[in-house]
């Protein structure tokens, strides 16, 4: 059995089905997507990779939905998918993108805008 929900269906209203209760009324939603094709190593390590991401960086404000392509290929249109897997942020806007296994932390949270830069952490020279 697989370590991560696997969505075959659309997208609902509803909600995702991974999904980390919010702090507070006026927190910031995160929502993704990671698009896997099976139960594949590299696609679990994305899961467990994104989760920790977001249990360190977005602590209750995001939503994960896993989409598995090999189910469900028809869904790949939507975000223009092209490889597995992918990570979409599909909201805060703007959309990112970002492929692979995401076992490199950095690029992720740089990628998907988490620690936003501030002139005032940055050193003098």
């Amino acid at each position: 059995m697989a370590d991560y929900p696997i969505r075959t269906k659309p997208p609902r209203p509803s909600g995702p089905r991974t999904t980390s209760q919010p702090d507070g009324e006026d927190a910031e939603r995160w929502n993704l997507r990671l698009y896997v094709a099976g139960e594949t190593p590299k696609c679990l390590q994305a899961f467990q990779h994104l989760k920790r991401i977001c249990e360190e960086h977005l602590q209750g404000r995001y939503s994960i939905e896993v989409i598995d392509l090999l189910k469900n290929p028809t869904l790949a249109q939507g975000d223009q998918i092209i490889a597995i897997p992918t990570l979409v942020r599909k909201l805060p806007p703007p959309v990112k993108k970002i492929i692979g296994d995401l076992t490199n932390t950095e690029r992720v949270v740089v990628g998907l805008n988490l620690v936003p830069i501030r002139p005032e952490t940055r050193r003098a020279k």
